[in-house]
């Protein structure tokens, strides 16, 4: 069994010219630090979010990627892609994070807690910022999405701090299959999770479920 470990911390290098977005710049432009982060309710110490109409607060507080999925795009387009480029906070080895069930909860380094909230949607900026043609489309249909999550404990984290499962939901749904294959058969198992009390979903949900059962004739 491989032991999940965080590889970096990335935090915001610059905000960058965005003029086709909505506040006409983007703090997409994440990069490796070195040495201890604090970690607070709404994210890295130091860090920001251009857009917070989309991006940033409490249940988005920290966007995590797996080098594994990292990886793979690597060999699909060619090319290095290191720690942040996807706009990450958290890049992650040996914990699949688009495989992460939601309500999941995390221990990282001493005294960090998080709790997978939801998969990050792609958009135009990311496109943009990757410089990649039909990215959106490409993120979106292979599903590698990553997650986010909402910090429970707040503390200190650096490259190379240990990852522990502190929880693991019983409903089972992972944030790859809400972001890919969305059923009122989810929709049912998230509600039930929620009203146990097993996990609290971010309000955003329940917007969408309406959708996913009305598409279903539901």
């Amino acid at each position: 069994m491989n032991t999940a470990s965080l590889l970096a911390v990335c935090r915001v290098h610059q905000l960058l010219p965005d003029p086709e977005g909505s506040v006409g710049v983007t703090a997409i432009d994440k990069r490796a630090v070195e040495g201890p982060v604090k970690v607070h309710k709404l994210g890295l110490h130091g860090d920001v979010q251009a857009s917070r109409k989309d991006h940033g607060g409490e249940d988005q507080a920290l966007y995590a990627y797996s080098q594994e999925d990292a990886d793979f795009w690597s060999a699909e387009l060619g090319r290095e892609l290191p720690p942040g480029i996807f706009g990450e906070n958290l890049r992650v080895a040996g914990i699949d994070a688009t495989g992460a069930v939601i309500g999941e909860r995390w221990k990282i380094g001493l005294d960090l807690e998080v709790e997978v909230t939801s998969p990050r949607v792609p958009c135009a900026t990311f496109q943009r910022a990757l410089g990649e043609p039909q990215w959106v489309k490409r993120f979106t249909t292979e599903g590698r999405v990553g997650t986010y999550l909402r910090v429970i404990k707040t503390g200190s984290i650096s490259a190379g701090d240990h990852i522990h499962r502190l929880f693991v939901p019983k409903h089972g749904i992972t944030v790859g299959q809400w972001f890919s294959e969305p059923t009122p058969e989810i929709v049912q198992a998230l509600l039930d999770a929620e009203a146990d009390g097993e996990i609290r979903l971010q309000d955003e949900y329940h917007s969408k479920f309406e959708k996913v059962l009305r598409r279903n004739g539901l």
